[in-house]
């Protein structure tokens, strides 16, 4: 259950409204937790924040979207709401993502980055990972 998105939280988090800020922060959030920026290719962004002492981030788009990663031939749906909490090379407790394996959508659950092999892999609560070469999600 994805956490509650509260007045109070927004209060205590770096928050911000409209895709085009929103957009440049959720890039700049990837780039210093050593993430790909382009992992989150979001479209009409209402409201992004990050509540940095819990590590929690929500991003609220007008509707969901299925984003094709040409470079690892995947489809991915990103929900209105994507929330989760992150650390240093890490997303976990993901919600709003689902990545297409064979004619199925299975939830991602979280995200692991190697900065040593340039890796990343992607993980569901069902026990199916992939990892892929990291610049696959880099924003062009």
């Amino acid at each position: 259950m994805p956490q509650e998105i509260t007045v109070e939280l927004k209060a205590k988090a770096e928050f911000y409204e409209g895709d085009e800020i929103s957009q440049q922060k959720s890039k700049e959030f990837l780039e210093e937790l050593g993430l790909p920026n382009g992992l989150l290719p979001l479209h009409d962004i209402q409201e992004c924040g990050y509540e940095r002492e819990s590590g929690f981030v929500w991003l609220k788009q007008k509707k969901s979207i299925t984003h094709k990663f040409e470079k690892v031939d995947r489809l991915v749906t990103y929900a209105a709401e994507v929330t989760a909490t992150v650390e240093q090379n890490k997303i976990k407790k993901l919600t709003g993502v689902e990545a297409k394996e064979l004619l199925v959508w299975v939830p991602v659950n979280e995200i692991l980055h190697d900065p040593e092999t340039s890796k990343i892999t992607f993980k569901s609560y069902a026990g199916i990972s992939r990892t892929f070469p990291a610049d696959a999600f880099v924003a062009e």
